[in-house]
């Protein structure tokens, strides 16, 4: 299994956030091995600051073959905390030589 050292992107994400002027301050904790991403914006709704996290995300991820989640879990005043991850997606990226059904050399 290959490990990927997802702490460059973690601090990427959280710098591109915090470039927005609408975000007061973001940072991430791991509780329990979960990713728990805590943004205060006063100024923004829910939906908007979603936007937002998905675009910083997709910024952070440049480059790399991962993909990102993020799952509402509550609002504290202005405080909004998501579950948020990034991931190696789940597909097959070479030929195994098994005759899969799902190949990738039958993909392009």
């Amino acid at each position: 299994m290959i490990h990927m050292d997802l702490e460059p992107i973690w601090h990427q994400f959280i710098k591109e956030l915090t470039l927005n002027k609408d975000i007061k301050s973001a940072y991430w904790r791991k509780i329990a091995g979960i990713p728990f991403l805590y943004v205060s914006s006063p100024e923004l709704s829910q939906l908007t600051l979603e936007a937002i996290i998905k675009k910083c995300s997709v910024t952070a991820i440049k480059g790399n073959r991962l993909h990102s989640e993020t799952i509402f879990v509550r609002q504290d005043g202005v405080l909004f905390v998501y579950r948020h991850r990034f991931y190696v997606p789940q597909e097959k990226m070479f030929c195994c030589g098994n005759l899969c059904v799902d190949c990738t050399r039958l993909k392009r």
